[in-house]
């Protein structure tokens, strides 16, 4: 959608709220931000609750709850896994299908449609992940705990938000669209480190099965199919070809993603001028008196208006709009339920501290996120090759890139591929957990003292 197209939906006749609504529908910035904001405050609670219960008298509950055999399918074949194992590898797809959209959204009309506005974000993300990977390393180095490099390299975009929303009108809008693009950016990163180096081994039979999915996913795009239904067929096939292929099952939502078709199928100006007529011909036939469902004629009027809403709306945006909700405000809270239970022991908090798998992602999450960040950042501009956005300061970045060190919710994620033994990865998290409240602090205090000046504007 450009930008003359944007505009030229604008119309008054829709009046301000359903004209507001209509607006995000095209250009989903604010409602984004608004629902991963809200979202990060909701993770915290979670977060807390977690933590609570596995110190608690309830932890031996909460660990079986999370270890209960749940089994899908038929005698001849069936799927059994834990419901810890179902929340990760199965509702995590979701996200990651979100995920994928975000990301192809943000490629074509986003923050990283423009080439050179995208250099800014691109090179910070890749400081954001190689240095924190790079200093994880350093301290694991020739040890069997430096399978977790992966984990310092996550941004956790939702409680980013959640921190930012805390300073409201302080912050640039510019200043969150870099934070999006750059944790966007951070996601794809991600997803290709977990494919390439957190596979198992592969079942080869199962990965062709995953690959005719796939196939049929790009062929229903390229015969124009916009409805929903078989990207969900072959998309659950996909998933399931991955889950039995040793590549991870949730790789399956950002390929599937990949797929929805984000073409409109109208273009603006007709599909204004056929919306003012459908209006104009429903107000005309208006009774006071009378129920729209008694009004048959309104009742083919108002279709008309969905079927041509649904024209210019492509799929992608569609289908954004309608699971984002969900994942903001119930499988991340879930997957927070379930991965950050934490038990501490006060008498073992020092040597947890100072192990290096605690450590090491506590150094990349805190210092190699705003080492990486701010110095990538600095460097495409000080070369010409990228410019700070309007209104944006190398002070503001350097507080974004603290809250970058918020990795939570895809640093835990790779912590469960990277480490099997049971206390590496109790490390990991307890590492992702402190680092993250320090990065979500520091960052905090950051922005408060570098947008004082803006907020005074």
């Amino acid at each position: 959608m450009t930008k003359e197209n944007s505009k030229g939906c604008r119309t008054k006749f829709f009046g301000n709220s359903v004209e507001r609504s209509f607006r995000q529908a095209l250009t989903p910035f604010e409602e984004f931000v608004h629902d991963e904001a809200s979202s990060g405050l909701l993770l915290m609670a979670c977060t807390v609750l977690a933590m609570v219960i596995a110190n608690s008298g309830l932890l031996p509950l909460y660990e079986s709850i999370l270890h209960t055999q749940i089994t899908i399918g038929s005698a001849d074949y069936n799927i059994s896994h834990s419901l810890h194992h179902w929340i990760n590898d199965g509702l995590m797809a979701l996200f990651f299908f979100t995920v994928g959209l975000e990301i192809k959204r943000e490629i074509l009309v986003g923050e990283l449609a423009d080439r050179k506005q995208a250099i800014l974000p691109i090179a910070a993300a890749i400081g954001g992940m190689v240095v924190p990977a790079l200093i994880y390393a350093v301290f694991n180095f020739g040890s069997d705990t430096i399978a977790g490099w992966g984990v310092p390299m996550a941004t956790d975009i939702a409680f980013a938000l959640g921190v930012l929303a805390l300073l409201g009108k302080r912050i640039p809008r510019a200043l969150i669209g870099f934070l999006l693009a750059l944790a966007i950016v951070d996601d794809l990163g991600a997803v290709l480190v977990i494919a390439a180096f957190y596979t198992d081994q592969i079942n080869m039979t199962a990965l062709a099965f995953a690959g005719v999915a796939f196939a049929l996913l790009i062929l229903s795009n390229i015969a124009g199919i916009r409805r929903p239904l078989p990207y969900i067929v072959f998309g659950l096939l996909l998933w399931l070809g991955m889950l039995e292929s040793g590549v991870h099952a949730t790789l399956a939502g950002v390929l599937t993603a990949l797929t929805v078709p984000a073409n409109s199928l109208c273009k603006a100006n007709p599909f204004v001028r056929r919306m003012r007529q459908l209006n104009g011909k429903f107000e005309a036939i208006q009774e006071d008196d009378k129920h729209i469902m008694q009004s048959g004629a309104q009742q083919k009027i108002l279709q008309s208006m969905e079927d041509f809403v649904h024209c210019m709306e492509s799929p992608l945006q569609r289908m954004e709009h309608k699971l984002h909700i969900w994942v903001s405000f119930l499988i991340i809270p879930i997957f927070a339920l379930a991965n950050a239970g934490i038990p501490i022991e006060i008498s073992t908090l020092s040597a947890t501290l100072s192990h290096p798998v605690t450590f090491g992602i506590m150094a990349g999450l805190i210092g190699g996120k705003l080492l990486g960040i701010f110095s990538f950042s600095w460097l495409v501009v000080k070369l010409g090759w990228s410019r700070l956005p309007q209104g944006v300061t190398m002070q503001q970045i350097a507080g974004v890139s603290l809250l970058a060190g918020i990795g939570f919710t895809m640093s835990i994620f790779i912590a469960g591929l990277a480490f099997d033994n049971e206390q590496y990865l109790l490390n990991a998290k307890t590492g992702i957990l402190c680092a993250s409240l320090a990065a979500g602090i520091c960052g905090y205090i950051a922005l408060l003292f570098s947008t004082k000046k803006v907020s005074e504007v």
